[in-house]
């Protein structure tokens, strides 16, 4: 029937589902793989297991805002950005205090969470892969899935380099690498979701469009 907002209501309800996976599956990971980096004492996987927290928040604020106006989904995308700018920071203070008092890297349980990690978030991608062009607060949880797998790629590299070298160096360097990782994360959100929140500005009348 032409103008039920049926396919809204779909979308909506789409997207919730997908959004409370994705959620789960981020909470879960987080608590276990700071568990298993702190018995690791490893920063790269406290490291991403912050970066699961902060994917978790974001989906779970992309809850609250599916099926409102486009300009709460993007202020929602901000709230999202600004707090993976936030745990960014964080890793970044964890891994210069880890510089100073030292670590000691357990690489076997660095792999081994490593690839428990991609796998989840390997099956967050593809949960989400038919939402990643929808509105801004599904393509900020697409960034954000998309950088998870590159951090746990990471995180397994420098389980292996650890024992290769025999030094904590790469699991420090891995560590840097996800914060900035989740940093371009922050920034490409933000940027998205400042852009939407403008053109709807825009459309109101309450700014002058630039062009």
């Amino acid at each position: 029937m032409s103008g039920c907002g049926c396919e809204v209501e779909i979308k909506d309800a789409s997207q919730k589902r997908v959004l409370y996976w994705l959620l789960g599956i981020n909470a879960t990971m987080f608590f276990v793989e700071m568990t298993v980096g702190i018995l690791a004492d490893s920063t790269a996987l406290i490291a991403d297991s912050m970066d699961m927290l902060a994917d978790a928040v974001v989906y779970g604020i992309g809850i609250y805002a599916v099926g409102k106006s486009i300009l709460h989904k993007a202020k929602a995308a901000q709230i999202s950005g600004y707090f993976q700018l936030l745990l960014g920071v964080m890793i970044l203070i964890d891994i210069t205090r880890r510089l100073f008092l030292g670590s000691e890297p357990i690489s076997s349980l660095m792999i081994g969470m490593g690839f428990i990690a991609l796998i989840a978030n390997v099956a967050c991608l593809m949960i989400i892969r038919n939402h990643k062009n929808d509105e801004v607060h599904m393509r900020a949880s697409w960034i954000f899935s998309a950088n998870d797998v590159i951090a746990n790629m990471g995180v397994i590299i420098a389980g292996v380099l650890v024992v290769w070298l025999d030094s904590r160096v790469p699991d420090l360097v891995i560590g840097c690498i996800v914060s900035i990782v989740v940093l371009r994360g922050a920034w490409m959100i933000l940027k998205d979701a400042t852009q939407e929140v403008f053109n709807n500005e825009v459309q109101k009348g309450k700014v002058g469009d630039p062009l």
